[in-house]
């Protein structure tokens, strides 16, 4: 019964369950088994704690009937006889509640018969026995049968004549359960709709001088995830936890709250990146610590996942910096919930396909080949849907693989790949550079089949980019699918459709296209999800982070994410890609920007990373600074290309001086910003950045002309040229020969 109970509880479908059992077996162990939400007999100890408490919950249906039957009862004397167990506690909860005064004994009890000369009322719990005479019962007493099995009214107490005959609450009890059903699953209607966040800041403490990232996210602590989870209205069912402070958020959400208006949906970007760094994530993670934890507003910030490569390197983690982090650190920044893992698991999967399939189309006739890719299993030989659709894609329509002719076989079984078109690499998500040249196939087993390949940083893998533009598994699988490996020896694209392994390569990636929610410093909520890189994709943390969230902080909240390098990279992808990919619509762009760094665009000395700064960073110098302002300049007229407000966060250092952030603010709101904000976040963590919030909050109100900067359907040469005219300010563009020719290439397949 009780494994029967729990595989009932995980039911997402049934929303309330009933017991009916003997009685013997409404054991603690049962009654408690079934998930309180579900239980609509109100037995569990959950729901009698809840009715002890007075708090809203679910009545037991033959406590209801009694009551119903009863109607006042206050300042009457109730006497329960044989009413035992959970529905005893509860009837005697509930009439003391109303003002009665109640005693509860048992058949056997030696004052029985001068409590039922004294009850105006008597509710029976089980049958009565018959050396209790119904003259011990006061003359006008109320008389209640509570019948424990509910479906059928088994006692016929005597005629309605007769003193001692009352009222039997079998049926009532069967209407009041209904009752309880009802509303059991109003109440599950109830919570599938969108929650108001009952949000609770983690308390910081910043201390001068600033302590190291690391010491700072190791000495808060963090909420348990799922308390988390909860606050933000999160359902039980839609996280996967991975330890105390990481989970999977299901996709299942964005169905249920299909109808909830999205939040407003801003990026972070930056100007020019210097080895000095801007602090993008910090700005992020420091905005909607003020927006939640100071102001109250619904935010939620979006991150990508940082490479084990930059991580080990000198650039190190990406979870923000000083009293701006997302905690725990470690966990951020290593291995997270395993996604990169499974893109490095589904790459390589791909990788190894390409180079066995070749192998073996070298050595063998296409019969075995044929063979082996359609066996005779079980005396019946059959094609798999993959199969068929590449039968259909070669213009072959049949189903049965004993109708195929020899061409026809041979067409099938050979994607004749041209080894030096492969375009699909090997990753490994670690910095080592001596994997970036090697050769494959030098063991006996390969038959002297050798070629030069090369490993590829994990996070640089097209999975990746496909990870952080997908909008459901079905779009995954289909992005898989169109991967484009090689050419074959008649310039034909070779796809991992074709290949046969896209189911594969969805399943390794089942988990992986799950966000994972986390949180700030101040407790705030975090979506980390994907981290393709700017230079070679397109640089943006997950379309479905984004969605999830901006469903989740509701019609006034705001969602914050980043994008890489400067704006003139990673925001400019971030509007012409991502925004056509997901259709979301941006209402401001923060632009990043430290007065260090405009120092540097302005002509200052160049900077080593880890080297100690020249005199020109550590000392005002306002025309350095002056002469560097037009990189950010530059960046606002950028944004206001695509038809964005922008608003710049100056990043403030302790070597700034109060003149050069005024210089800075003052430019960039004559170059267009709708207002410019010095920030303290690093060092205050989010009432530091209060100013910064407010103004994005204002900028996010004003009238947004979003637009994309070329059309897709223009050639690729047409696309280039108005994003290095109109975005890097050339002149114009010129290709060489291998760029024609590619261009060519991808403009024919």
């Amino acid at each position: 019964i009780v494994s029967e109970i729990l595989r009932l509880n995980e039911d997402p479908n049934v929303q309330g369950l009933a017991l009916d059992l003997p009685e013997s077996l409404y054991s603690s162990k049962v009654l408690n088994a079934v998930k309180p939400e579900k239980d609509v007999d109100g037995l569990s100890s959950v729901n009698l704690g809840h009715l002890v408490h007075g708090d809203d919950c679910v009545v037991p249906p033959t406590v209801c009937a009694v009551m119903e039957l009863l109607g006042d009862t206050g300042g009457k004397k109730v006497l329960l006889v044989g009413v035992r167990g959970a529905e005893g506690a509860a009837l005697q909860s509930v009439l003391q509640r109303q003002g009665a005064t109640v005693l509860s004994c048992h058949w056997k009890a030696p004052q029985l018969q001068s409590e039922l000369g004294q009850a105006d009322t008597v509710v029976f719990g089980s049958a009565k026995p018959d050396d209790v005479p119904v003259s011990w019962i006061k003359p006008g007493a109320t008389v209640i049968y509570g019948a424990h099995d509910l479906l059928s009214e088994k006692h016929n107490y005597g005629q309605q004549n007769n003193p001692g005959a009352g009222k039997s609450i079998g049926s009532l009890a069967v209407a009041m359960r209904m009752q309880n059903m009802v509303k059991n699953v109003e109440r599950w209607i109830q919570s599938q709709q969108y929650r108001k966040w009952d949000f609770h800041s983690l308390k910081l403490q910043p201390l001068s001088p600033v302590p190291s990232d690391i010491e700072i996210s190791r000495a808060q602590s963090p909420k348990a995830v799922d308390v988390l989870a909860k606050e933000i209205g999160l359902l039980t069912d839609e996280i996967e936890i991975y330890g105390q402070t990481k989970a999977k958020v299901r996709l299942s959400l964005l169905e249920r709250l299909k109808d909830q208006p999205d939040g407003k949906y801003v990026l972070v970007a930056g100007i020019t990146p210097t080895p000095l760094g801007e602090g993008k994530s910090t700005v992020t993670v420091g905005l909607v610590q003020a927006l939640t934890a100071h102001l109250n507003i619904n935010s939620f910030a979006c991150l990508r996942q940082p490479s084990q490569g930059p991580t080990f390197g000198v650039k190190g983690g990406a979870a923000g910096g000083g009293y701006a982090q997302v905690i725990p650190m470690e966990e951020f920044n290593l291995h997270l919930t395993g996604d990169i893992h499974a893109i490095t698991a589904a790459n390589n999967l791909l990788a190894a396909a390409i180079d066995a399939r070749i192998l073996h189309e070298n050595t063998q006739s296409d019969k075995s080949l044929y063979n082996r890719l359609v066996p005779v299993v079980n005396g019946v030989r059959g094609f798999s849907a993959i199969q068929l659709a590449r039968l259909r894609r070669l213009g072959i329509n049949k189903t049965d693989p004993g109708t195929l002719t020899e061409e026809e076989i041979s067409k099938f079984v050979r994607l004749d790949i041209d080894p030096s078109t492969i375009t699909w690499q090997r990753v490994v998500d670690t910095n080592d550079r001596f994997l970036r040249k090697i050769t494959v196939g030098q063991a006996n087993t390969e038959k002297g089949f050798v070629r030069q390949a090369q490993f590829d940083i994990a996070v640089a893998s097209e999975i990746m980019a496909i990870l952080a533009l997908t909008t459901s598994l079905q779009d995954m699988k289909e992005r898989l699918g169109r991967v484009v490996v090689a050419n074959d020896k008649k310039g034909e694209p070779v796809t991992a459709e074709d290949l046969g392994v896209t189911g594969a390569l969805a399943v390794l990636m089942k988990d992986a296209i799950k966000p994972t929610l986390m949180q700030t410093l101040e407790g705030t909520p975090v979506f980390v999800h994907a981290g393709p890189f700017a230079n070679i994709a397109h640089g943006n943390s997950s379309v479905l982070a984004d969605k999830i969230a901006l469903k989740l902080v509701g019609e006034k909240g705001f969602v914050v994410t980043e994008a890489g390098f400067g704006a003139d990279i990673g925001m400019e992808k971030f509007f012409n890609i991502k925004c056509r990919v997901s259709g979301l619509v941006p209402s401001v762009v923060v632009l990043v920007a430290t007065v260090r760094a405009l120092k540097m665009h302005g002509g200052g000395p160049n900077v080593t990373a880890g080297a100690p700064l020249k005199k020109e960073y550590t000392e005002e110098n306002l025309q350095l600074v002056a002469d560097g302002c037009c990189n950010l300049q530059k960046q606002i007229q950028i944004a206001q290309l695509f038809g964005v407000p922008v608003v710049v966060a100056l990043n403030v250092f302790k070597t700034d001086s109060p003149a050069e952030i005024d210089l800075v603010c003052k430019i960039a709101k004559e170059s267009g910003a709708l207002d410019a904000v010095p920030c303290n976040h690093w060092s205050a963590g989010g009432r530091g950045a209060i100013k910064l919030a407010q103004a994005v909050e204002k900028a996010a109100s004003q009238k947004n002309s979003f637009k994309y900067l070329y059309s897709l359907e223009l050639p690729i040469v047409e696309k280039i040229r108005i994003i290095a005219q109109k975005v890097y300010g050339a002149q114009g563009i010129e290709l060489s020969p291998v760029a024609q020719s590619q261009v060519d290439r991808y403009t024919r397949q």
